[in-house]
């Protein structure tokens, strides 16, 4: 027998749930966390060398 032709419901309803996981939570979550990422570096770099001049 092969045990990969037939997909278990259960699996396929682990993968939906991993796949809305991902989407729903993580993509947003490291979205923030890289925005927020390179405002603070912004900040820092012009904490250090002063604000953007002409």
């Amino acid at each position: 027998m092969q045990s990969g032709s037939v997909e278990d419901p259960q699996r396929k309803t682990e993968e939906l749930r991993s796949f809305l996981f991902l989407t729903a939570v993580m993509v947003p979550v490291l979205s923030v966390i890289v925005v927020a990422g390179y405002g603070f570096i912004v900040w820092m770099s012009q904490l250090i060398s002063g604000p953007p001049t002409h």
